[in-house]
């Protein structure tokens, strides 16, 4: 059974492996076997050495994915070094907190490029290579807020509502080519990005408050489900949203 998790062999691309949930997945991924290309906008040796220190196999690619012809340069890194791509995992992504009624339009285009159009360029680019095999694993990260609203953050919860349909849509195409799409919804996880809600002890006591867990997640609690979602122990599911929560949509 073991067997089915084991990813010696495969390939993997990680977007924002420096710090957090990228970084977590990263070490999951490689711990399983896979070798790893991981892509983030600063150059940071972080998640390299802690792959390295449990055997396992890595490259960097330091590079903004903001910038037009990013995710062709990260596809052709890949396949430079590996000659193909068997798992990619859109997780780069940036949130800006501000009340709709005052959020600029800036901010709006640039968490709508980084956080959807860039998994849609980049899943296009990795699935022409996947369907020469037959054979892929995409893995999406969306957020609660693909169902939710949230607060303050009307760009985030709309791209992330974007993924969610995104993974749906490519499912919908390419699970008959033998790759299969999907998600994963984290909940209120201890990262970079919820610097700021951790630090308001007024919001941070809300938000446990509702958490059946009682904690914050953290990277470690999303590792399995993405060795999950990339190995073949999951080849018949495809077009699935996971939300990795505490139980927080359960309340």
């Amino acid at each position: 059974m073991l067997n089915m998790f084991d990813l010696t062999g495969k390939t993997a691309i990680v977007t924002g492996s420096s710090t957090g949930l990228g970084q977590g997945v990263s070490i999951g991924l490689a711990a399983s076997g896979a070798e790893v290309l991981l892509v983030d906008y600063v150059a940071s040796n972080e998640t390299a050495e802690e792959i390295k220190k449990i055997g396992g196999k890595c490259e960097q690619l330091v590079v903004n994915l903001m910038l037009e012809g990013a995710t062709q340069e990260v596809f052709d890194k890949a396949i430079a070094l590996f000659g193909k791509v068997d798992i990619l995992v859109n997780n780069a992504g940036i949130i800006r907190r501000t009340p709709a009624i005052d959020f600029s339009e800036k901010d709006w285009d640039e968490v709508m490029y980084l956080n959807s159009k860039v998994p849609f360029l980049l899943s296009q680019l990795v699935a022409k290579d996947m369907v020469k095999r037959n054979y892929g694993k995409i893995i999406n990260v969306a957020s609660l807020l693909a169902f939710q609203g949230g607060i303050l953050v009307p760009s985030y919860a709309a791209s992330k509502g974007a993924i969610a349909q995104l993974t749906k849509a490519f499912a919908n195409e390419w699970t008959k080519l033998g790759i299969t799409v999907n998600a994963i919804a984290p909940g209120y996880m201890a990262t970079n990005n919820t610097t700021a809600l951790r630090a308001d002890s007024e919001r941070s006591e809300a938000i446990l408050a509702r958490i059946p867990a009682g904690r914050w997640g953290t990277p470690k609690d999303i590792q399995g489900a993405a060795v999950f979602l990339a190995s073949p122990a999951s080849d018949y599911i495809s077009g699935h949203v996971l939300v990795i929560d505490g139980a927080w949509m359960a309340r």
